[in-house]
């Protein structure tokens, strides 16, 4: 088992090199200069229009309205990545890891814009009539309409490896390191057998999922905001307990954040770290957490109800704001600022990180109530990407088999993993999490990058015919 982690690593280590930070952030930047900034000058409307009545209505065709459509995508994306993620990210990366977090998710808006738009402006229906949709559907019908037919072949390539990609990546992201992370939770806290969680995981899982993307929307339109809320309040709670330290932990993440040389110590604790290591690990962790540029939330985008494509980019763009401006910072400050960093690393080797590390950050400011704060929340935002992520993968697998029969098995099987997650070795699930990650990454941002041409074109048609704030 060691001897395959090790090999894990090594394949962790090349997909995650400068050239896929370059493929990630590069084509981020890329998108976001291409469209004027209108991604980020929009943000405000972006939120309000999350946040208003009518995005709670069905407008027209789809399964469920755009701000379930939303939170469906939230609840797969908001999950262990904010909590054991980060933690995982500080841990290994070190405070500047956080900073690299903030980069790439500031660019992340715009992938996230636009994978989202494009899959509910390309989407078809399956057998069912139900919506089918994401990047696999927008690479096999949106490339050919754009660029002829002659490019129908390399569209079709795309999509089948994108949806390879997001069944295999469905088992991990959205699976074994959230079981594994559930399990972990409680029995540090409580020390209830990680068996008796998993028959839980698996029970729970196989209920909701079985009703479709009806239920996992429900679901997820309930637990979502009472749950990220929950845990928001709690986190400022231990921050301002410890507030005289803050000033000292962001400098000392912008400096760590930005040192060619390795450098420690400060708020830091005993974790040392440079540049490069805390861009890998803060680029690597950041979309673990809000997957922009992986595709995954345009599957869930492409249910919603919204007749407006571009509208509808820019409600599922704040996903990618409430999770890491939000959920992740409050989380990386509780950390840096309650002092757990001092106990990440004794006598040279790390032995407190992922989710534990988090827990130790409430305990110390919250005691014990604290802990179990973690635990709840951690349960509840890694069951619902559990929920989330069935959903893609299911969707990805019609897309692969163009039936909905294998639908029901599916579901079983991802039930019966997430068993498994929860009695997986911790490395080894976030590894082969880690290296699905990159493989989705690779055709989607393909995808974004040739089709951003009519995309932005009428960004800006939307943004004259709106009357925003931010025309000219």
């Amino acid at each position: 088992m060691e001897a395959f982690n090790d090999f894990l690593v090594k394949i962790d280590d090349f997909v995650w090199g400068p050239f896929m930070l370059i493929i990630l952030v590069g084509t981020g930047i890329y998108l976001t200069f291409r469209c004027g900034f209108l991604s980020w000058r929009t943000l405000g409307y972006a939120i309000k229009s999350t946040l208003s009545k009518e995005a709670r209505v069905a407008e027209g065709e789809g399964d469920v309205s755009p701000f379930a459509a939303l939170c469906t995508a939230l609840a797969a994306t908001i999950g262990t990545g904010n909590i054991a993620g980060v933690a995982s990210a500080l841990a290994t990366g070190g405070p500047g890891a956080l900073v690299w977090m903030w980069i790439s998710a500031a660019f992340g808006l715009t992938s996230k814009f636009t994978e989202c738009a494009l899959a509910l402006r390309y989407r078809t229906t399956n057998d069912k009539g139900e919506m089918l949709g994401g990047p696999m559907v927008t690479m096999e019908r949106g490339i050919p309409e754009v660029y002829g037919e002659k490019a129908k072949g390399f569209g079709r390539v795309l999509a089948i490896l994108f949806a390879v990609f997001a069944v295999v990546a469905s088992f991990g992201i959205g699976n074994l390191t959230q079981g594994n992370s559930i399990a972990s939770a409680f029995n540090n806290v409580s020390g209830v057998s990680i068996y008796a969680v998993a028959a839980v995981v698996f029970i729970l899982t196989l209920i909701v999922v079985i009703g479709g993307i009806q239920s996992i929307s429900r679901v997820s339109s309930m637990v979502v905001p009472v749950m990220a809320i929950l845990y928001f309040v709690s986190a400022l709670v231990v921050i301002c307990m410890h507030i005289d330290r803050l000033p000292t932990a962001i400098v000392d993440m912008f400096r760590m954040a930005f040192s060619v040389q390795a450098v420690g110590g400060g708020i830091a604790g005993s974790v040392v770290a440079g540049m490069m290591q805390a861009m890998r690990k803060g680029v690597a962790r950041g979309c673990f957490s809000n997957e922009a540029g992986m595709g995954s939330a345009a599957i869930a985008a492409a249910a919603t109800t919204s007749k407006d494509y571009i509208k509808q980019g820019y409600i599922s763009m704040t996903g990618t704001f409430w999770d890491t401006f939000i959920v992740c910072s409050v989380t990386g400050l509780s950390i840096l600022t309650s002092g757990a960093m001092d106990k990440v690393v004794v006598n040279g080797e790390t032995v407190l990180q992922g989710a534990p590390l988090t827990i130790e950050a409430f305990r110390i400011s919250l005691g014990e109530a604290g802990a179990w704060i973690v635990a709840i929340s951690l349960a509840l935002f890694a069951f619902s990407t559990i929920l989330g992520w069935e959903y893609y993968g299911e969707k990805a697998l019609e897309y692969l088999t163009r039936s909905t029969h294998i639908t029901l098995a599916y579901r079983i099987l991802f039930s019966a993993v997430a068993f498994i997650g929860c009695i997986t070795a911790f490395d080894i699930a976030w590894n082969i999490s880690d290296i699905f990650n990159a493989l989705m990454i690779i055709p989607n941002a393909i995808c974004m990058v040739v089709m951003a041409g009519p995309l932005v074109k009428d960004m800006k048609e939307f943004d004259k015919k709106r009357k925003l704030p931010v025309h000219e």
